[in-house]
């Protein structure tokens, strides 16, 4: 093998090598960040004024993007029971609906989220309602010690609702920020 020869295939190897870093990192990030539905989220969200990427977090929190999703009590991408489902169906005015299906499950969660965001005022405050319940946050709303202004939560005392604001707010920081570096 002549020497230039070998040069060659030691630069081809080191592309090939960056290549695979560069797309190990590609898929990495999507596998940890992934965004399917898009279409949906953006029609959605900007239907409700909604950040698309406030949206992303919420599904990523929630379901992590598998629309088929189940917790004890809800389900879909955006995690949603079948009572929340069934106050966004009357609100909209759709009297036929499966709450599962990817689409309307977007809908109605995009439609209940700016509800809640419009009712408390403070995105937050919202989030901690979309977890733990309106009941809990206009109780929480009321106790000193959890809220200074009866609109901002200073503490959230379920250790699940907090950091499912905080989860939500960072992956909606990285989708924030994954935009401007694209």
């Amino acid at each position: 093998m002549s020497k230039l020869f070998k040069i060659f295939l030691a630069i081809l190897a080191v592309a090939i090598a960056i290549l695979g870093v560069m797309g190990g990192y590609e898929t990495s990030r999507r596998v940890k960040y992934p965004v399917a539905y898009s279409d949906l989220i953006l029609k959605y969200a900007n239907e409700n004024d909604l950040d698309p990427y406030l949206v992303m977090a919420v599904i990523k929190v929630e379901s992590n993007f598998v629309p088929e999703a189940q917790s004890d009590f809800a389900g879909g991408l955006m995690q949603l029971t079948e009572e929340t489902a069934e106050w966004n169906a009357k609100d909209i005015g759709i009297d036929i609906y499966d709450y599962m299906d990817p689409e309307t499950n977007i809908m109605f969660g995009c439609h209940y989220l700016k509800h809640l965001i419009d009712m408390y005022g403070n995105i937050d405050t919202a989030l901690a309602a979309y977890n733990g319940g309106m009941g809990n946050v206009a109780s929480w709303l009321k106790d000193p010690d959890c809220s200074d202004d009866g609109v901002t939560l200073k503490y959230i005392p379920f250790p699940e609702t907090r950091s499912y604001v905080e989860k939500v707010n960072t992956k909606w920081e990285h989708y924030r920020s994954e935009e401007t570096t694209e």
